[in-house]
């Protein structure tokens, strides 16, 4: 008789404690390890479903596509890249955007999603990030950005890519001159050109537990300016100590912070 194995991906290791979790069990924990705390990586379709409040959200710029204005080439052509991961992910790009409410608030909510080519920064996220604060501007409504990026700005669009930093920055510079509310969400990681434009302009910047913050890495400051730094360098917990960032939140208590947050703001 065969011997029956264990169905694959039915269990999944924490790359923090090395704990074995079954995985129907972190899906009900929201991808929290219940040993050590590590913040697993969700997708931007998930994160909606843990934030907002049932079937409110509306999303905006479905039809948005990246183009392959370069024909780049690395090891395979760019366009042929990105339908590969559209059909992995299942999204049109590695950012989501919309309104919705949460416990009622109406907000307009941005994510970039790590899945999609490491929530890298081409001219389609940087397109979808400027819509999100304009309609929040229009609307008069709190923005929240929930940050993924660790792929920085996307290579494969050069020049197009980098320019996302300024307009999107452009555009918050905007928002909060009409006064509004911007909430900045950082998971890990967030890298390169998101941190160093939209992610770190928030009025509040909260953060997930353990989540990789900064520019450059801490291989490459050390290749480059020969420089040895802390163990938890680019945490957010060390950021929190040197004051960079305003809170760190679980994820499990996000969606109630956001909400009192947003309270509280609106009543100053």
């Amino acid at each position: 008789m065969a011997k029956r194995g264990v169905p694959e991906g039915l269990f999944l290791k924490c790359p923090s404690c090395k704990t074995t979790l079954f995985r129907k069990d972190m899906e009900e924990m929201l991808h929290v390890c219940p040993k050590c705390e590590h913040h697993f990586y969700i997708p931007a379709r998930e994160r909606i479903r843990h934030l907002l409040d049932t079937d409110s959200f509306e999303e905006w710029a479905t039809d948005l596509r990246s183009l392959d204005p370069l024909e780049f080439f690395d090891r395979k052509p760019y366009s042929e890249r990105l339908r590969d991961e559209q059909q992995r992910t299942g999204l049109p790009e590695a950012a989501v955007i919309g309104k919705g409410f949460i416990r009622g608030r109406p907000v307009v909510l941005g994510i970039t999603d790590f899945g999609f080519m490491a929530g890298s920064m081409g001219s389609v996220v940087g397109e979808k990030l400027t819509l999100a604060v304009e309609g929040a501007t229009r609307h008069g409504l709190p923005l929240i950005i929930v940050s993924g990026s660790g792929g920085g700005a996307r290579m494969q669009e050069g020049i197009l890519s980098l320019m996302q930093m300024a307009k999107v920055s452009a555009a918050l510079a905007q928002y909060d001159l009409a006064g509004g509310l911007f909430i900045s969400v950082l998971t890990h990681p967030t890298m390169g050109g998101a941190a160093a434009s939209f992610a770190t302009l928030g009025d509040l910047i909260l953060a997930e537990p353990k989540a990789m913050i900064g520019f450059a890495g801490r291989r490459t400051i050390k290749a480059t300016v020969r420089l040895e730094l802390p163990e938890d360098f680019q945490t957010s917990e060390f950021l929190l100590q040197h004051g960079f960032i305003d809170r760190i939140v679980r994820r499990a208590d996000l969606r109630t912070e956001l909400a009192r947050l947003i309270d509280y703001c609106e009543k100053k």
